[in-house]
């Protein structure tokens, strides 16, 4: 059977917790945007005092809400903000169009997230009191070329190179702090049906090499590979040598499938389970059609956000119960079991949330129950 890597602290835990990333910015966000073009502009890695901050901040408040291994905060367009480093594309009406060969920018490969964290590395961990595990995402090229205006095969190719450049870039291994996984984020794969993928095509053999392009810069670092989707319908993710750890949302067939434990011993691959439901809408129906036994409109849950925004009603009362999450876990570990589960967390980012608090408190209730399982 298979390992992953970074095995300490699941020597004591077998299941280890993590997020997607994205929190709720609800401070001036005209502001903040700024902030990080203006990192990116002058081309000096000496952040913004105050966005500095606030991205250490959120960091923290994961590993404090009980997160193992927390992304870093993201709090903008997750697409816009690796196309902002890619030099050679310009954008049109119809969306980015190749201008010249990709490549980064210079001195932009590094994103302001990931250099805040690493500038404030020791600090970090020494409030922690242990050593830092951090998650760093980063924008698939599939993803991203479907904001293009013109793609072909060979599109998905030049992404995945300077895709794996940043994330080389990204990489950092202190003594109490590191980088110990890479999560390519792929939500647009397997959604659409898209004749660039189709089977024995020259793009779908592109992408996946792409992918394994992307990957191998973080597994030769001896950092783990774990790809977020948004669907298992495309099953090209198993190809995939060297990627170790998949996620699905909490609804996904994948989840349900008896045979899919013989897929994951057979390539040495692994799940991560999905106990969060993280679509705000969604819990929000959830929760009204429980108390009113009943199906609700989209009236009565555009009501529900006007009372949430304007404090009337408390956003953490449409939360998952803990007891909910620990019954998904529960289910996924017995049909696959534990050895093939390394994490655990939410199925998606929580920039939707409607208050910054709500996502931590989200946060705290998965750690409450991966840390008791």
């Amino acid at each position: 059977m298979g390992t992953l890597q970074n095995n300490t602290e699941r020597d004591k835990r077998m299941i280890l917790s993590t997020d997607v990333g994205s929190l709720p910015f609800e401070n001036d966000q005209e502001k903040l945007n700024a902030a990080f073009k203006d990192f990116q502009k002058t081309h000096v890695h000496d952040l913004n005092r105050e966005l500095q901050q606030r991205i250490v901040k959120g960091f923290l408040d994961k590993l404090n809400a009980g997160i193992d291994v927390p992304n870093f905060p993201q709090f903008r367009d997750m697409s816009q903000m690796f196309l902002q480093l890619i030099k050679g594309l310009e954008k049109i009406e119809g969306g980015y169009i190749e201008t010249d060969v990709l490549c980064i920018k210079d001195g932009e490969g590094r994103i302001p997230e990931m250099e805040a964290l690493r500038t404030n590395a020791k600090q970090i961990a020494e409030k922690i009191g242990k050593p830092v595990k951090i998650r760093f995402c980063i924008s698939g090229p599939y993803t991203l070329s479907r904001l293009f205006a013109y793609k072909n095969a060979q599109t998905l190719t030049r992404l995945g190179n300077v895709l794996a450049e940043i994330i080389e870039q990204n990489l950092f291994q202190y003594k109490n702090c590191a980088v110990a996984m890479v999560s390519v984020d792929e939500p647009v794969f397997g959604i659409v049906d898209d004749p660039l993928l189709d089977p024995g095509s020259e793009g779908r053999e592109a992408l996946l090499k792409a992918w394994e392009n992307m990957f191998h810069r973080a597994a030769t670092k001896n950092v783990e590979t774990y790809l977020h989707l948004h669907s298992s319908s495309d099953e090209l993710f198993w190809d995939i040598e060297k990627l170790k750890v998949i996620d699905f949302p909490v609804n996904d067939p994948i989840y349900q499938a008896k045979t899919v434990k013989h897929k994951l011993e057979n390539r040495d691959k692994f799940l991560k389970a999905s106990i969060c439901i993280t679509e705000f809408d969604a819990l929000i129906r959830k929760k009204l059609e429980a108390t009113h036994n009943r199906n609700v409109s989209p009236q009565e849950i555009g009501e529900t956000w006007k009372q949430i925004t304007n404090g009337t009603i408390n956003p953490e009362t449409f939360l998952e119960e803990v007891e909910v999450m620990e019954k998904r876990l529960q289910k996924i570990v017995n049909l696959f079991g534990v050895e093939r589960i390394p994490y655990a967390g939410p199925e998606c980012g929580l920039r939707g949330f409607p208050t910054y608090e709500c996502a931590i408190e989200c946060l705290k209730r998965i750690a409450t129950v991966i840390n008791g399982f």
